[in-house]
């Protein structure tokens, strides 16, 4: 197996950065439809009172819609496409290791509320990612959502959201 001090340079693989900025420009091509049909619903004209409320909304989709198809096309036709690499396997394996941790914690949150979920969000990153002992990370995960629960809940006095379980409920919040 080759390696890069043999004097052979490893070829990277993975999504081009054209075919980002394409989806990117897509998507802002579609808001700006959205933004579009949105403003029209409003009414995007001129009234006997000035603008309508769509007016400056109908604008703003317009300039996205123009803005969106014109990166689109220099993404896909244009002389100068980027083909460099945007992002390879590796990188997208780390990001995916703290999106999806991420994703399962919002979706935590609905079900067992902020403080619960938190515990568990901070000692799982620290078991995980971070490569603390067990012990350490689930007493830290604990000890930093008491706190908050303690800032928010009893010194400040704002609730924060408690979940469909609502696990805090034997306390009294």
């Amino acid at each position: 197996m080759d390696s890069p001090q043999d004097g052979v340079a490893q070829e990277r693989t993975g999504v081009p950065t054209f075919a980002v900025e394409a989806v990117v420009a897509g998507l802002v091509f579609v808001f700006g439809l959205v933004v579009l049909f949105g403003s029209r619903k409003l009414g995007s004209g001129w009234t006997s009172d000035g603008p309508g409320a769509g007016y400056f909304p109908f604008y703003i989709g317009l300039i996205l819609c123009i803005s969106g198809a014109g990166t689109l096309y220099q993404a896909l036709r244009g002389k100068k496409r980027n083909h460099d690499i945007f992002v390879d396997g590796v990188q997208i394996r780390r990001v995916l290791s703290v999106l999806i941790p991420a994703v399962v914690y919002v979706l935590a949150i609905q079900v067992f509320g902020i403080y619960l979920a938190s515990a568990i969000y901070i000692a799982g990153f620290m078991i995980i990612l971070g490569k603390f002992s067990r012990v350490k990370s689930i007493l830290l995960g604990i000890a930093i959502s008491a706190f908050f629960f303690f800032m928010f809940e009893v010194w400040f006095k704002i609730p924060l959201y408690k979940g469909w379980l609502k696990p805090l409920d034997f306390l009294g919040y």
